[in-house]
């Protein structure tokens, strides 16, 4: 027979919707079954949990969401929660990058298998690179893929001037990572990722920074840890390998310009564009300044009730981005 804790932990995930730790739980049953010498009882279990994935990979099969906990009390403070519904075709994305995350996603889609086999999937991720090139987007489509919440960090709460209180609140923190199966994202984590040997560096971000050290190398959860930065170069050499993969993020090259600005103006009727030139005069700019000009010669189109928009359309909205660019 099953032991108690099983049957508690089976209920507990049937309670809060979550499926995969429910077969997980399941194939666990099956498996001291098994070991019992109960070969029949386990083999049923075995099938009938393999019928269940047959189901949720089953397109007419629609997925079920896990409902989003909102935090109470102090950790309310800590975490913004939301429940992206962005998906992987709705970036554009360098084919290394887009590769990456498409393994993620499928090793998370089989972490029970994978899990029953002693293994983990990548969950523990560091993206670094420009800004707007892509990286808290990627946490999106990524909870937006498996289905997840997506807790971004509110490091402004997170780190205070009092001893010892910014490392307690980072334990709540990843306690809420045990808890609750979701994708965390700790963004601008230079803040607190730092190199400990700098110059200015105080004595309580050292403290912070090991404690992130201890409790994310101790994280044995199912939830997926991202740590999104622009400033790779400050980060303590000891965070690298804590994480499972490092994606690198880099500015869009002129084919992935011309695939964001046709994706992004689809809708819309388009007259005399020549994508090359866009291309040139969108070199060195962002993703996020891409999207915003586009945006910016779309709404200019809604104003003056045009349905076409012009190679004349964007040139303005781009020049002004990347005079604004140059500026910075």
């Amino acid at each position: 027979m099953a032991s108690a804790e099983q049957l508690k932990a089976l209920l507990k995930s049937h309670l809060e919707n979550d499926d995969t730790r429910f077969l997980s739980v399941a194939m666990q049953m099956a498996a001291h079954e098994a070991k019992l010498g109960h070969g029949k009882l386990a083999q049923e279990l075995r099938a009938l949990i393999d019928e269940t994935k047959m189901r949720k990979q089953s397109p007419a099969a629609p997925k079920k969401p896990i409902p989003i906990s909102q935090p109470r009390g102090e950790l309310s403070a800590l975490l913004a929660v939301s429940y992206p519904k962005l998906r992987l075709p709705d970036m554009v994305l360098a084919d290394s990058i887009a590769e990456r995350l498409t393994r993620i996603i499928k090793e998370h889609r089989q972490i029970t298998k994978i899990r029953s086999h002693g293994l983990t999937p990548r969950k523990k991720l560091l993206l670094i690179g420009p800004p707007g090139t892509g990286k808290t987007m990627s946490a999106s489509v990524l909870a937006g893929e498996l289905g997840l919440p997506l807790f971004v960090v509110r490091l402004e709460s997170l780190i205070t001037k009092y001893m010892g209180e910014t490392a307690a609140k980072l334990r709540m923190i990843f306690d809420a990572v045990a808890q609750s199966r979701a994708v965390y994202l700790f963004d601008e984590f230079d803040s607190i990722g730092s190199r400990r040997s700098q110059v200015n560096d105080v004595g309580e971000i050292r403290r912070v920074l090991n404690s992130f050290l201890q409790m994310i190398e101790q994280d044995d959860s199912d939830s997926v840890i991202i740590s999104a930065t622009n400033h790779p170069d400050i980060l303590d050499y000891a965070l690298f390998r804590r994480f499972d993969d490092v994606v690198e993020f880099d500015l869009p090259s002129q084919p992935l310009i011309i695939k964001l600005l046709k994706t992004k103006l689809a809708a819309f009727k388009k007259s005399h564009i020549v994508w090359k030139q866009l291309a040139e005069l969108a070199s060195g700019l962002s993703y996020a300044h891409i999207t915003n000009a586009c945006e910016d010669a779309i709404k200019d189109a809604i104003i003056n009730d045009r349905s076409i928009i012009t190679n004349k359309d964007l040139s303005k909205p781009l020049s002004e981005r990347n005079v604004f660019r140059n500026k910075q």
